[in-house]
């Protein structure tokens, strides 16, 4: 049985090959990639990625990768294309092939019929003589010749590389669509990242009565009546619809430190924290939480576009929602 010093070298030794694969993917990104992002970028149809085995899962990771950040893409499975799927493709659509052998059986079988069809035909390969970019009308070489296993055949650096040429793509598609918050937010509207996107501040917070409310005239009883009232740990001061400050929890107990005997005579003005922190109601839920991390607070006061204050929202009411740093 190999020792732990064993496992920890050799495991390392992999992630080193695929660094290196990674590094000769650099040298790929030239003015043919260029080529093929352009072909993408004017494309009026879909971008279709087909490949079979490994390189087929990298082209559904891709096809999914393109779709949501701004770029209609769909995976075709080329065993299938040839028994009817192909009827997918349209005469705007750009298709992605993928072999890094370049000979690959399905592949080079479905092309004859993929030109017919697609505007054009790009193929991604690590073997430039192959038949694969004999077909093509654009070729991207991506240089891996050695895969990162101890027999040297299980695809790894292979499909590390194309994934993150994969990536390279949509992602160099999107910033030339100026793909915004607001687009990847329409396109994730389930789970954390939609919440992240989506969700805002007037969704989570509390308004009209349930706003705590003092004048800087008011009492200290009045006071911790207010507080205990709307639960929220803090009350605002308003000077008539003018939010002039807060008072918090820590702020009474100080209060009683300081004036221990005459407590009950404070009146707000003389405890409160002037220019409390404030966030508008259209900025994303996700925003108030980072702002409460920064400032170390649980509430924030929240003003409308007319600087008026619509509301207020506390931590937990961001945190109730899913959301998290």
């Amino acid at each position: 049985m190999e020792d732990i010093n064993f496992i920890i070298k050799y495991a390392k030794s992999i992630v080193e090959k695929e660094i290196d694969a990674l590094e000769k993917l650099k040298i790929s990104i030239n003015e043919e990639f260029a080529k093929v992002v352009f072909e993408c970028f004017n494309c009026q149809g879909k971008i279709i990625l087909t490949g079979i085995g490994k390189s087929g899962l990298v082209c559904q990771k891709i096809a999914s990768t393109l779709s949501s950040t701004g770029s209609p893409a769909l995976f075709l499975h080329p065993a299938e294309a040839i028994h009817g799927d192909v009827g997918v493709v349209g005469k705007d659509d750009v298709v992605i092939a993928v072999s890094n052998s370049g000979e690959t059986k399905e592949i080079i079988t479905i092309i004859p019929t993929l030109k017919l069809l697609a505007k054009s035909i790009i193929g991604i390969t690590s073997n430039k003589d192959s038949k694969l970019a004999k077909l093509v009308d654009h070729l991207v070489v991506l240089n891996i010749n050695e895969e990162a296993d101890h027999l040297n055949i299980a695809p790894s650096c292979s499909s590390t590389a194309t994934l993150c040429f994969g990536d390279a793509l949509a992602f160099t598609l999107s910033k030339m669509r100026d793909f915004k918050y607001e687009d990847f937010a329409i396109r994730h509207p389930g789970g954390l990242i939609g919440k992240k996107l989506t969700l805002k501040i007037k969704d989570l917070m509390h308004t009209g009565e349930a706003i705590p409310k003092v004048t800087p005239e008011t009492e200290f009883k009045e006071i911790i009546y207010e507080m205990s009232n709307k639960r929220l740990g803090c009350t605002g001061v308003f000077n008539n619809e003018n939010l002039v400050g807060i008072i918090t929890d820590g702020d009474l107990r100080r209060a009683i430190e300081r004036f221990e005997d005459r407590i009950l005579k404070v009146k707000a003005k003389d405890i409160m924290t002037e220019n409390p922190k404030i966030i508008n109601e259209n900025e994303r839920a996700l925003n108030g939480l980072i702002k409460m991390e920064k400032y170390a607070i649980t509430t924030l006061f929240v003003e409308n576009d007319n600087k008026k204050i619509t509301g207020i929202i506390h931590l937990h009411d961001i945190l109730k929602s899913g959301l998290r740093l």
